[in-house]
């Protein structure tokens, strides 16, 4: 069992993943986070006296890492999902169809799913048929996904009723801003590869719970503790034969009081504008560009009204600025709006009204309900992606005693909770490995064959620990 103390600086998923799989192996573990707030991008927070997230957060079938990452945190049964693909999806004059699976493999659950889909013509249904079939061709391209779609035929019904439907939610940006290579693995990964891999999934409760159950098997828990750098010094002993040649090594974390905490490792779990500014100089650590990435915001709309339950999980509307609609309770519905450009600006209570406006004229069983309650939460960068021709990094970093983590990191998916518990994984393995192989604790801890020397010691200042 490896032992020495690490950091994980950020206190989203990524973070969180990492500060669990390095707990597992035997490390302690410290959190330090800027917020008052655990979870990160997926957090909850409470809202006229009801506790609710800060976006609809959804997951896949597919998403594996994510859904054993709630097992290990005993919330698996906090988790709702289809038994199998299933979309409610509504026009805004409230036209009804579905696409449901068929129990055929992959691909043709889809084919009969598609066969009885009212809000595509036949000639539009073939259209989507064939540009799915060729999805490898976006995947392994470069360029927009937008322009992809031009070159494969799609026009502006199959646009409206299948691709904005589906993959902007997915990707968080407007079709012609994401990369083909992104959407390409959603569609090959969801649509294309097994056919319970595109079933939806949502967590029943908070998403905050998830971040606290993980939180709480931690050592030591520092909320509202800004992180400003890394302390980098010169090594001060001759490393074993064995040892990679880096001249410099990683002691610890400066706090932005000035204070500094010595760790044996460190994990930056960190959305690329706030890792850039923390380590000043990225290419020092062996990371490509940090300021190439757009960061695309979600606006979620909560609407608590007097009809109480309606019958469905969730619905999408067609030919509105609102995608889905997510009925989380009887009598709340929570309607989700991505890449939201210029809603992210608009007051709560303008939001509300427009909602409330979409919902009531689409959603059978609403047209004389009365609006309780409405309110609305905002996340402006709730997803990055890299521009044309920016590397997205690895965990790795120029110091074997410093990792990286992020959803935005290259972990071959796009920003998701899937994506953020993959790097962080990622993170925690590449950084056991380094440290159990005989590299250096940043703590002064001489290392060598995975054994560290007891007499070291390292001393956490007073007042800090769980907060």
């Amino acid at each position: 069992m490896a032992t020495g103390r690490v950091a994980v600086v950020g206190a989203g998923l990524a973070g969180l993943a990492a500060g669990i799989e390095l707990k597992d192996a035997g490390y302690e573990v410290e959190l330090f986070e800027r917020s008052r707030l655990l979870g990160g991008r997926a957090t909850s927070f409470t809202v006229g006296g009801h506790e609710v997230d800060n976006g609809q957060h959804v997951f896949l079938g597919c998403c594996g890492e994510f859904m054993g990452f709630a097992r290990r945190l005993g919330m698996a049964p906090h988790l709702h999902m289809q038994e199998r693909f299933d979309a409610l999806i509504i026009s805004r004059d409230g036209a009804v169809s579905r696409l449901r699976a068929a129990p055929l493999p992959a691909p043709w659950h889809l084919m009969a799913a598609f066969a009885g889909y009212g809000h595509l013509s036949a000639i539009s249904k073939w259209r989507v048929a064939r540009a799915l079939a060729r999805a490898r061709s976006a995947r392994d391209g470069d360029g927009s996904f937008g322009d992809w779609l031009a070159r494969n035929g799609q026009r502006e019904d199959e646009l409206r009723a299948f691709w904005r439907l589906f993959l902007v939610p997915a990707l968080n940006a407007p079709l012609d801003r994401m990369s083909a290579h992104d959407a390409g693995n959603v569609m090959m990964t969801a649509f294309l590869s097994d056919a319970g891999a595109a079933r939806f999934g949502y967590s029943t409760v908070p998403l905050v719970h998830f971040a606290r159950a993980a939180a709480e098997r931690l050592d030591a828990i520092n909320l509202e503790t800004p992180v400003s750098g890394v302390d980098v010094v010169a090594r001060s002993w001759s490393a074993p034969a064995h040892a990679a040649q880096q001249s410099d090594r990683v002691r610890g974390i400066v706090l932005e009081n000035g204070d500094v905490r010595e760790f044996d490792g460190v994990v930056l779990a960190l959305a690329p504008p706030q890792l850039n500014n923390l380590l000043g100089e990225p290419e020092r650590f062996g990371l490509p560009e940090l300021e190439g990435y757009e960061s695309f915001p979600i606006v979620d709309v909560h609407l608590w009204h007097d009809r109480g339950a309606l019958g469905f999980d969730f619905t999408a509307l067609l030919d509105s600025p609102l995608q889905w609609i997510f009925e989380k309770a009887p009598g709340y519905l929570c309607c989700s709006i991505s890449a939201a450009g210029e809603y992210v600006r608009r007051p709560s209570e303008e939001l509300a009204e427009l909602c409330w406006r979409e919902v009531k004229q689409a959603v059978p069983g609403l047209q004389n309900a009365r609006l309780v309650q409405g309110a609305a939460t905002r996340t402006p960068q709730a997803t990055f992606m890299a521009r044309p021709g920016v590397a997205r990094p690895s965990s790795r970093t120029t110091f074997p005693n410093l990792a990286i983590a992020g959803s935005w990191t290259d972990t071959g998916w796009p920003d998701t909770m899937e994506s953020a518990v993959i790097s962080g994984k990622a993170a925690a393995r590449l950084l056991d490995k380094n440290l159990c192989s005989g590299r250096i604790y940043s703590t002064g801890n001489h290392v060598a064959d995975g054994r560290v020397d007891s007499t070291a010691t390292s001393k956490v200042p007073e007042g800090q620990g769980v907060v």
